[in-house]
């Protein structure tokens, strides 16, 4: 089916004036008209049509997008405080009816009271209904403007492309307006789904309290067992670091000695993924439309097909809830093509399960598993479309599933199709293309037209949680941490199948997926950036918890934002600010036990981790000191973090948030003294260091005053500089002797005192290397002179004598 004809079919009424006008762009195209000379394509048709698209087609999507999502996030708030009046007003109820109750006087109304309330819960549902529907017009609404924008800009470039080229630009322009993106509407989405939760808990207090999950995670179900599972690309410049900081947690899975044999002896296995559909693609359209029990088939193996390695037919069935079921089984190459074509029914399978004595349980699931997924090939005629070939490295605890993580790379989409029937990519007797499997042909596939395949450019992560893990609260920081980095751009809905077809088949399919527009964007992020986009997102979830939490009286949220957090100065912070601020009795006075700040770690859960990114700085804990600059001499000129910080205590100024006082005592000096022997060791053998330089000094201006003394014979001008040169390097040495015992004093009370102030102590050791620095330049300053004396006649004893007492003082 033509685009323009599905553009038709899928307009919204209320909508219609404000979709792409693809008709009037086709027109202005002369699409419909074969290139004739005398009606060139000129300039000023290049700009009437150029201003078109993007000045008047593109400007009135995504200004009626960005008014109505407004408009949407604004009934949402509505609701909410729908909500809040509501509990409100239950709760003045309740406490009448028991002041009734109290007097003996007969409570009548209280059924009527139930009544209104089951009427405004009723309204306020329907409300959210009409929201929630037009949430999910709006997002068909995207899509399709997105497909048209780029369908029509394809269409130029093929008749008008070879004076004129506007893809490019287009793609440029339509990420900068990112109308068509998932981030746009999860919030939303998020909130919604956290006032529909609130009615039901009020509807069935005892449905138990396990929070919606988030829109950006997919659950799952494997063997019977539910998980969440979270999606990401990596870029290839942090690939290296995301896999370095997931070894040092979970070790790499080997999947079994058939999946490690490769041709090129890689330890991660290869794998090929052949997605099936029709040539109407109504699994890709149903998959990329969320529609209810959308399904995707596949056939999956490991390594290269002539190793005969074990094949597995697997479809994943999505769920009108949002979750997601997975039926599979395995079956040998031989039967593959007669099993799709219905002449073989895995009877040999289902016999050989038999004689193994098998549960007849088991034996009939297969056996209905099996006929499900033949019959589902049948009723859709569905056929191999497209290969995905990747490099997979998987990461869990041996015996533990919990946590599965798997990072694919290498990742490339081929065409396996047999549409075309005059010159077909794959043979239509054959289930597979035998010119890739029988050469054994790798990334980045080379050797066939590379117009038949697409090459990914990011790796793919991909994070799995039990249910019972991620409904606790119990996620472990350091995933939470790694999934709120710059290391990762959040996908939460991307599929390989729909990349494969979108990247592929362009032409065939009137739906593109959403996260097209952000692979002309570079995803590499500042980190401070990702932290504080991670930390707006957690606030925002925190609030829609608070709003849950107001209406069923309880405490559903315990964020905390992190004291360097931008939304610590947010509106959720001056709230709880304010609301701790009422519940005191007095504002401004705290507890006696709250000393310390309440700072938390980004990302940090209920669940200690291994380790956190970054904790609370006390005073003197981090320190910069750089030395040989003008800093490490004078700390006025020192620019670090410790530095600043302590200059701006000095100063009076205080960075703490509404509500939070300056400690009166740290927490780590509120226990038990105990210092580290090294630490105290530490010390004393600095003083000793000390006292050895002490003692040579001190040997050394003995010895040449002592020489200079007992010398008779030399003149009276040696003797007193020896002497003066002697006195020098005593009173060096007793200032040495006394620094250090002034100094190991002075750290002594900083250990017990645990003092987070610098030890660095520099006047002493200036002063000695100063001083030596002095007298050794006067001391060959004075050698020199007399020696040029000597040269022009001076008195040989006098000379001899003079290089003698030189000679003691060098020594």
């Amino acid at each position: 089916m033509r685009f323009g004809k599905t553009l038709q079919q899928s307009v919204y009424p209320p909508w219609k004036d404000k979709y792409i006008d693809y008709e009037k762009l086709k027109s202005m195209l002369r699409e419909d008209k074969p290139d004739d000379e005398d009606e060139p394509w000129t300039e000023e048709d290049e700009k009437r049509f150029c201003d078109e698209i993007f000045n008047t087609q593109l400007e009135k999507v995504a200004q009626f997008q960005e008014e109505k999502i407004k408009e949407l996030r604004n009934r949402t708030d509505e609701v909410a405080e729908k909500l809040k009046h509501l509990n409100g007003s239950a709760e003045e109820a309740q406490h009448d009816g028991d002041d009734a109750k109290e007097g003996g006087v007969e409570e009548a109304s209280s059924s009527k009271t139930e009544e209104v309330d089951k009427q405004k819960l009723k309204e306020i549902e329907a409300e959210l209904d009409s929201i929630t529907n037009e949430v999910k017009e709006l997002q068909k609404y995207s899509n399709l403007n997105y497909t048209g924008f780029l369908k029509i800009a394809k269409k130029h470039d093929r008749k008008r492309g070879d004076r004129y080229r506007i893809r490019p630009m287009m793609q440029v322009s339509l990420s900068n307006r990112p109308f068509n993106s998932e981030q746009a509407y999860s919030p939303l989405l998020n909130k919604l789904s956290y006032m529909y939760f609130a009615i039901r808990r009020f509807e069935a207090p005892d449905a138990g309290d396990v929070l919606p999950v988030d829109p950006d995670s997919q659950p799952e179900t494997h063997n019977g067992e539910k998980y969440t599972a979270h999606k990401f690309w990596v870029h290839p410049d942090n690939l290296l670091e995301v896999k370095t900081y997931i070894l040092r947690r979970l070790p790499v899975l080997v999947y079994s000695e058939q999946s490690a044999k490769e041709v090129d002896g890689q330890q991660d296995p290869t794998i090929t993924s052949l997605y099936f559909d029709n040539s109407k693609f109504q699994l890709y359209s149903a998959k990329v439309e969320r529609d209810a029990e959308a399904s995707s088939l596949r056939l999956r193996w490991y390594g290269q097909l002539s190793t005969q390695p074990e094949i597995f037919l697997e479809q994943k069935i999505l769920h009108e809830d949002g979750t997601s079921e997975e039926r599979k089984f395995a079956i040998k190459e031989k039967y593959v093509k007669a099993f799709l074509d219905g002449e073989y029914k895995m009877e040999k399978s289902v016999q050989k399960m038999e004689r193994k004595g098998q549960k007849a349980e088991d034996v009939q699931e297969f056996k209905e598993t099996a006929d499900a997924i033949q019959k589902f090939i049948r009723d859709n005629k569905l056929e191999p479309l497209v290969r995905a070939n990747y490099v997979r490295t998987a990461f869990q605890n041996p015996g533990d599933d919990r946590v599965r993580i798997s990072i694919d790379t290498d990742i490339a989409f081929i065409r396996e199709d047999a549409l075309d029937r005059d010159r077909p990519c794959r043979d239509p007797k054959e289930w597979h293309r035998a010119d890739i499997d029988n050469s054994n042909m790798t990334y980045p596939f080379k050797n066939i037209n590379q117009s038949e395949v697409s090459r990914f450019p990011y790796a793919v992560l991909e994070i799995k949680l039990k249910e019972d893990v991620n409904h606790k609260r119990g996620r472990p920081v350091w995933i939470q941490d790694l999934m709120g980095s710059h290391l990762v751009h959040p996908c939460p809905r991307f599929s390989k199948f729909v990349q494969g077809v979108a990247s592929l088949f362009e032409d065939y399919v009137n739906r593109l997926p959403f996260w097209l527009s952000d692979l002309n964007t570079d995803i590499r992020k500042d980190p401070q950036r990702a932290f504080q986009e991670e930390e707006e997102r957690r606030a925002r979830r925190a609030e829609n918890e608070q709003v849950v939490g107001s209406f069923l009286g309880t405490k559903l949220s315990s964020y905390k934002p992190s004291r360097s957090s931008p939304v610590a100065k947010s509106y959720l912070a001056e709230r709880m600010a304010s609301d701790n601020a009422i519940a005191s009795p007095k504002s401004g006075v705290t507890s006696s036990h709250n000393h310390q700040p309440q700072v938390t770690t980004p990302g940090a859960g209920d669940e200690q981790g291994e380790f956190s990114s970054s904790q609370p700085q006390q005073p003197g804990q981090e320190r910069e000191i750089n030395y040989g600059t003008l800093s490490s001499v004078f700390p006025g000129f020192s620019l670090s973090k410790y530095s600043k910080a302590k200059r701006a205590r000095e100063a009076g100024i205080s960075s703490l948030p509404p509500g939070v006082t300056e400690p009166k005592e740290w927490i780590k000096n509120s226990g038990p003294l105990q210092i580290e022997p090294k630490v105290w060791l530490a010390n004393e053998r600095t003083f000793l260091k000390w006292q050895h330089i002490c003692v040579l000094l001190g040997g050394l201006a003995i010895s040449l005053y002592t020489a200079a003394a007992s010398s008779s014979k030399g003149g009276k001008h040696g003797n007193v500089l020896a002497q003066a040169m002697g006195i020098v390097f005593l009173s060096v040495a007793a200032f040495s002797g006394g620094w250090s015992w002034w100094v190991l004093r002075k750290r002594r009370e900083m250990i017990v005192g645990r003092s987070g102030k610098d030890f660095d102590f520099l006047f002493g050791p200036m002063v000695v290397a100063v001083a030596l620095a002095v007298a050794l330049v006067v001391n060959f300053a004075i050698a020199y002179r007399q020696a040029f004396e000597k040269g022009h006649g001076s008195h040989g004893g006098h000379g001899n004598h003079s290089n003698v007492v030189e000679m003691e003082m060098g020594s």
